[in-house]
């Protein structure tokens, strides 16, 4: 058993993905959606998908998968509760916490764990099952071998089609603290997709450094089904409808051992970024990075000949009007282009670029293949018998179900009704996805009104389309009790560093360049407690191979939700790093730790109520905004420079930190254009010194705000006092 998942930014696209016939839909609310952005569903619109979805045995599930802060936590709440007894399949939500407390106080519930967090090893799934969810959807990072070892401990949904964040997911700040819109809250601009330049060789043009290529597993997919994957998701609710229906079309398909030759062609022409790339499950491949182009590439289809001042694109395929196409020339892209008519050797390109003979074209949008997929419709088969009977009320059997008239049946006194009547009668559907099958009709001989005739259509066909779309959810009522917090103060200090030797603070948080590095010689003198820093993003491999240098440590920090289970099994204190996201009351009080850090996308203001003896704020230092668990430049080992610092700049002459270092494999950090100077409150003060070279003087300093604004001269003050979108 398994289940395609296809993304419904609206109501069309839902239909789309129902027509070309997806097991189920994921979609979004107007509020607490990943994907804002999104038209999204209201109340109304919703009820109305659920119901035609349930009818087609199509799932809906709801992402409420933002970051969610105290204030919001009543309203969320609420909309869980609404969307569930409107017959939600499932509630997909980010927040383990969150999603352990409505478990708790509603059994009933099916909640799945969202990607943003970020379960990519055995230990994050087994702390998910713990907290109630019966499904994780993995990290787009998890390796093959780890989804298979999740898989058997729970249900899982991998990622196998669409656009790829380059960031570990419910990691990334960079639109956040770069623009002040998050990510984490649904608002994200994708910096990500913008043109970065970097001090490397042969990388100081600026290009699209950071952007991936689109997730295309094609038959690999079978490959995720043996590994125990049950459903499949494509990722594109920002995506149209077209795109919708061809990918569901192309993987159902395959997984039904019937693949059509032009299905992947379809896909391409719908949306196309980069030429594909099998993903990081598979390992990164030669289009991982799509640093060229961005956006829709769509399919190639033929070369450009210059012949008497046309553009020519050489190619047998028809083509029409509205019909539009992409230039490349040495794979970047030089202009668009729209159909100007035909010619003997091919298609006449209308466009304001100038083009040369050899350029390479690719259609990005073909009309006659959007209005084909558009037009596929799917329709529930009603077998029906019919018994017309006078004294008694007329019988209409659809599929089994029996169906009655108001009034019985009189004797007809010159024309009974005919079988041919009812027949064409019947066959009106009205507005629903019906096609009709008559297998027996019976009568002796009784008189029907047409207009008593179509009024018994309208109510037979209504009350079956209601029956196999009734929603079946246990009805539940808001019973729930947020907790309270009391606020408390902690006065000790955190510093994260690659070297604790000679430092003297309360906590020393060890994040190593290299998980191969000596240790003990990085901790020396050092009279604190000594934490290992853990990044979100561990494969299961990794996770075992840390186990030997955690012994040097009192405990581990971790940002991922792994940490809690490996804690436990190796039975050390953990460490709640930020990229836990602690941004509520119901986290901080289920969040069973030695010490958390609140998320650094709060306020001071709202994570003063949030402070306990345990809790800590970011206060100082860098600010992380990205992880990237694939290597921007290529791969090309053998040459790089393996430098432990880089620095890429924006389109807008902003210098960001890249820091490498390594596990496995080179991993990368992206660390804010400005660092940190924030206020000092109630929380324990947490300094990020991963990228300073003078931590035993940014600890005597952190406290003075005057004298730490005049040591970092380019500075920014964080969302301490500016809240996020």
């Amino acid at each position: 058993m398994c289940e395609i998942l296809a993304p419904a930014g609206d109501i069309n696209s839902a239909f789309a993905a129902i027509n070309a016939g997806t097991d189920a839909v994921y979609i979004g609310l107007k509020e607490y959606s990943a994907r804002s952005s999104a038209e999204n569903f209201d109340t109304k619109s919703f009820g109305e998908l659920v119901g035609y979805a349930h009818a087609f045995g199509v799932k809906v599930y709801v992402a409420m998968n933002t970051l969610i802060k105290s204030e919001e936590l009543s309203g969320f709440l609420q909309s869980a509760v609404k969307v569930w007894n409107a017959g939600a399949d499932a509630i997909i939500i980010s927040d383990v916490f969150v999603g352990a407390f409505l478990k708790h106080n509603y059994p009933q519930m099916v909640i799945h764990l969202s990607t943003q967090a970020g379960v990519c090893n055995k230990y994050g799934a087994l702390f998910a099952k713990e907290c109630g969810f019966s499904r994780v959807i993995l990290a787009r990072e998890t390796a093959f071998e780890d989804i298979k070892e999740i898989s058997s401990i729970i249900e899982t949904e991998v990622f196998i089609q669409g656009a790829l964040c380059s960031c570990f997911s419910g990691q990334c700040y960079l639109s956040s603290f770069a623009g002040g819109n998050s990510g984490n809250r649904g608002k994200c601009k994708q910096p990500c997709r913008k043109l970065y330049s970097v001090d490397k060789d042969g990388f100081e043009e600026p290009s699209y450094k950071l952007s991936l290529s689109d997730l295309n597993i094609g038959e690999d997919i079978k490959l995720l089904l043996e590994a125990g994957v049950y459903s499949f998701k494509i990722e594109g609710r920002m995506r149209r409808p077209e795109y919708v229906s061809a990918a569901v079309k192309y993987y159902k398909n395959i997984l039904n051992g019937n693949p059509v030759d032009n299905d992947l062609s379809d896909l391409k022409r719908t949306f196309n970024r980069g030429n594909y790339t099998k993903g990081l499950a598979f390992g990164q491949d030669k289009t991982f990075l799509s640093n060229a182009v961005q956006g829709h590439i769509g399919e190639f289809v033929g070369i450009v000949k210059v012949e008497n001042g046309k553009y020519i694109c050489q190619s047998r395929q028809n083509f029409g009007i509205g019909d539009g196409f992409k230039i490349l020339r040495d794979g970047r892209e030089v202009g668009g282009a729209s159909f100007g008519g035909t010619v003997k050797t091919g298609v006449v390109l209308s466009t304001k670029a100038r083009l040369k003979s050899g350029d390479k074209v690719f259609v990005t949008t073909d009309t006659q293949l959007n209005a084909h997929l558009l037009k596929i419709k799917k329709l529930i088969s009603l077998r029906i018998t019919a018994k017309f009977m006078a004294g008694k009320k007329a019988e209409v059997c659809i599929n089994g179900k029996l169906f009655y008239s108001d009034e019985p049946l009189a004797l007809a006194q010159s024309r009974p009704l005919s079988k041919e009547e009812i027949e064409n009668c019947f066959r009106k559907v009205d507005k629903y996805p019906f096609t009709i099958n008559f297998c027996k009709f019976e009568s002796d001989g009784v008189f029907v009104p047409a207009s008593a005739l179509n009024a018994l259509r309208r109510k037979v066909f209504s009350a079956y389309f209601e029956s196999i779309s009734e929603n079946n959810n246990v009805q539940i009522r808001q019973n729930y009790i947020i907790p309270e917090i009391k606020i408390e103060k902690n006065e000790k200090t955190a510093i994260i560093c690659d070297n604790l030797c000679g430092l003297s603070v309360d906590i020393g948080i060890l994040k190593l360049n290299d998980f191969n590095a000596d240790v003990l010689t990085l901790l020396k003198d050092f009279k604190g407690e000594k934490y290992l820093f853990l990044p979100p993003y561990l494969s299961g491999r990794e996770a075992e191979s840390v186990k030997c240098l955690i012994n040097y440590f009192d405990g581990i920090y971790c940002d991922g939700i792994y940490g809690f289970k490996l804690a436990e099994e190796i039975k050390k204190p953990l460490f709640v790093g930020t990229g836990m996201n602690i941004s509520n009351n119901i986290s901080v009080s289920a969040c069973k730790a030695k010490y958390f850090a609140l998320s650094k996308e709060l306020t001071v203001s709202e994570a003063k109520v949030l402070s306990k003896n345990n809790s800590f704020y970011l206060v100082a230092g860098g600010i992380k905004v990205m992880d990237l668990i694939f290597c921007p430049f290529g791969k090309k080992c053998k040459t790089c420079d393996k430098r432990e610092h880089y620095m890429i700049t924006d389109e807008n002459g902003r210098k960001f930190y890249l820091h490498r270092y390594k596990t496995s494999d080179c991993r990368f950090e992206v660390y804010n254009c400005a660092n940190l100077v924030s206020t000092i409150f109630n929380a324990g003060n947490l300094l990020d010194c991963t990228l300073e070279k003078q931590p035993k003087k940014l600890l005597d300093i952190y406290k003075n705000e005057e004298k730490l604004r005049e040591y970092y001269k380019n500075y920014t003050r964080g969302h301490s006092v500016q809240p996020i979108f």
